[in-house]
């Protein structure tokens, strides 16, 4: 590890170079040389002046994150940090890359920075339950003020270089060879005799003196259940209140509160199962993918535009086919819509907005698809309308062009059949709304070919998703495990709860909303139609009906009539009980003789989260996912499971799956319900006492 960190001399400037690839994360050995190596340079007289800078991609990017819940091995970064810090000579840092977390927190120690015009600095700790543990909390306040330092820790994104030169983080930004720019600052900075500047010695300026209530009241709502944005504002506040060395403490209490809870232990699970989940097992590292460089989507709906809006953000042109002159230009409008409205907040200019709209090209003709390289489907959700699409794709798409379905529940193995090249069918599951959303389930078939799950896969970041490869069975993992949930929500109502209560628990859980307030908002006629479809292909496994097919057929369709479980009034999202929808579920009651009891908040919880853990233990069992993290991250990506509890499995080994287990045959004993039957994987699991993670 000598060699991590090295030190030579450049004429009267002492050099510090980190060389850790990929991204010279500051592990033991890393900080280790960058003490040697400062000691060497301070007893170099001939060095006038350091220079800290990173070999290869970046400037260290942060904390070795493989060292969490291990030992702790010296020197600790803040020590290594307050060397610098008290250096008596001069030490630039000159950042590349992105300097993030330990990163800055290095750059932080030096008396100045220079900043290629590339490079991209920040304090994403946030992001995985913690916050900036090496002085990050008190030294950035100082250097740019309270309420800026807020913005940048509790938000956990990173800043460009040019920004970064505004705010005062770094003091010089310079183009072409970073070194030399960063060596003829340093040499400018001792001809000039510019002084030591330790930010530690800076007073913090606060803009407003009630800054710290006033932060935490505007991200209350954003960040419910998360527990480091908070602790980030009690450290920013220590920098204020406190002197360095108490608001350091200060920050090793925070940081250590947050490092042995739950909250960043889930938030550092899905970290690593978001990057783990694009290695799909069993599938070479060096499959060959097949070439994308142009697309097509059938159906100009509210997912097709999504799903086409995603090609074209990523530079990728598409075309978007409709049957209908008028729904198709009704579809090329709203996605017009949605890109003026991203270009009147901010986030896109008007130039940007005609370059994608230019990608898009609306077709009537299937003729038009000859010479595209993926092709998805994304009509109605029925089998016959299905086939009539792949039918006409088998026709007219080139050989090996990949066919991709959108369903969200149907056999993608039947949809293959209607093709003479089922190997190049695969299912591209886009979640709504699909210019949002980042989940996207990918389904294999028994045919699809390898090079093809490869190409989607890659396929999946290039349009900034989530990929996730699942296998084929009624619903897939997602929509399979949600099924469970929505008919355990109506059968507690059934018995007694109201939906109301139903939606609170799984809300206070930390679900953006409840069961039913989601059915209202992605339509009540959604979940109606797939049951019907069941009905019709399988009449004797099929849902028997309930309360919630009433609904429908009086035309309450959830908030896009303003009235579902739910009544909504016009512009407002918020769902309020219904009086109407009460007098339904009590005729449902009486009409097949259901007693009602009272239905505890306790229960609501077990029943409708332990029948998804039950379910998805079957799903792994069945392989239809490969590893619980596919599980939870399709969860977490796709239906709003909270990240500060990592995912249905993850969360249910918190539990314990000794205690889901007894409640689990204690239902099926009560019940005598299929559903409840424990899955043999969760019962072989909770008598070896282990977990979906051991």
């Amino acid at each position: 590890m000598s060699e991590v960190v090295s030190y030579r001399r450049e004429g009267e400037i002492g050099v510090i170079s980190v060389n850790y690839p990929p991204v010279n994360a500051l592990g033991q050995g890393v900080r280790e040389g960058l003490q040697s190596c400062l000691r060497e340079g301070l007893a170099d007289d001939q060095a006038k002046a350091l220079v800290v800078i990173g070999e290869g991609r970046t400037f260290p990017a942060g904390a070795d994150i493989r060292e969490f819940g291990k030992p702790p091995a010296g020197p600790a970064l803040p020590d290594v940090i307050n060397e610098y810090e008290s250096s008596e000579k001069l030490v630039i840092a000159a950042i590349h890359g992105t300097a993030l977390g330990g990163g800055l927190e290095v750059a932080l120690g030096c008396d100045y920075r220079v900043a290629l015009d590339s490079a991209k600095v920040g304090l994403p700790e946030v992001k995985l339950g913690l916050l900036p543990g090496a002085g990050g909390t008190q030294r950035l306040p100082r250097l740019v003020g309270a309420k800026a330092a807020l913005d940048m820790i509790v938000g956990g994104n990173p800043v460009k270089a040019k920004n970064a030169l505004e705010m005062g983080i770094v003091d010089d930004v310079v183009s072409g060879d970073l070194l030399e720019g960063a060596l003829a600052y340093a040499r400018k900075l001792v001809a000039d005799k510019a002084p030591l500047r330790r930010i530690r010695d800076l007073d913090v300026q606060t803009e407003e003196a009630d800054l710290f209530a006033s932060y935490e009241k505007s991200i209350a709502r954003k960040q419910r259940g998360f527990k480091a944005p908070f602790h980030c504002i009690k450290a920013v506040q220590a920098a204020v209140e406190l002197p360095f060395e108490e608001g350091m403490k200060r920050e090793r209490e925070l940081f250590g509160e947050l490092l042995v809870s739950s909250e960043s232990a889930a938030q550092r699970h899905v970290f690593f199962a978001e990057r783990e989940v694009a290695k799909v097992p069993g599938l070479p590292k060096d499959t060959p993918k097949r070439d994308v460089n142009s697309a097509a989507v059938i159906g100009a709906g509210t997912m097709g535009g999504g799903i086409a809006m995603n090609f074209a953000n990523a530079g990728i042109p598409v075309k978007i086919l409709e049957v209908k002159e008028e729904a198709l230009e009704k579809g090329i409008a709203i996605i017009r819509k949605n890109y003026e409205n991203t270009a009147k907040k901010g986030r896109l200019t008007q130039e940007q907005v005609e370059q994608r709209m230019a990608l898009i090209q609306p077709t009537l003709s299937y003729d038009d698809l000859g010479d595209v390289d993926v092709v998805i489907e994304a009509v109605f959700e029925n089998m016959d309308v299905k086939e009539a699409v792949f039918k006409e794709l088998d026709r007219v798409c080139k050989p090996g062009a990949i066919l991709a379905t959108n369903t969200s529940t149907l056999d993608v193995n039947r949809i293959a059949s209607f093709t003479k090249r089922p190997q190049d069918v695969i299912g591209m599951h886009f979640f709504s709304p699909a210019n949002v959303m980042k989940l996207l389930e990918n389904v294999r078939g028994e045919k699809t070919a390898d090079d093809v799950i490869a190409t989607v896969m890659d396929l999946s970041r290039r349009i900034g998703k989530v990929g996730v490869l699942v296998g084929v069975c009624h619903g897939f993992v997602g929509n399979r495990m949600l099924h469970k949930r929505q008919a355990e929500a109506v059968q507690l109502v059934n018995e007694g709860a109201n939906p109301a209560q139903v939606d609170k628990v799984l809300f206070d859980l930390g679900f953006p909303m409840g069961p039913f307030a989601m059915s209202d908002l992605a339509g009540m006629d959604v979940g109606y139609r797939i049951r019907e479809e069941l009905r019709k292909e399988n009449p004797e496994n099929a849902p028997a009906r309930n309360w919630t097919d009433e609904l429908v057929e009086n035309g309450r369709m959830g908030q896009k009539t303003q009235a579902g479980v739910f009544d909504y009034k016009e512009g407002d999202r918020t769902p309020v009980p219904s009086a109407e929808v009460d007098k339904i579920i009590a005729k449902f009651r009486e009409e097949n003789g259901i007693a009602t009891r009272e239905v505890t908040d306790q229960e609501i919880l077990e029943r409708c989260m332990y029948v998804m853990v039950n379910e998805g233990a079957k799903i792994l069992e069945e392989g239809i996912a490969a590893r619980p993290l596919d599980v939870d991250v399709i969860w977490i990506y796709g239906y709003g499971f909270p990240v500060y509890r990592g995912g249905v499995l993850f969360w249910a080994d918190q539990v314990g799956l000794k205690t889901i287990y007894d409640k689990v045959s204690q239902f099926h004993q009560e019940t005598g319900d299929d559903v409840w039957k424990p899955a043999p994987l969760l019962e072989k699991l909770a008598k070896e006492g282990k977990g979906f993670y051991s």
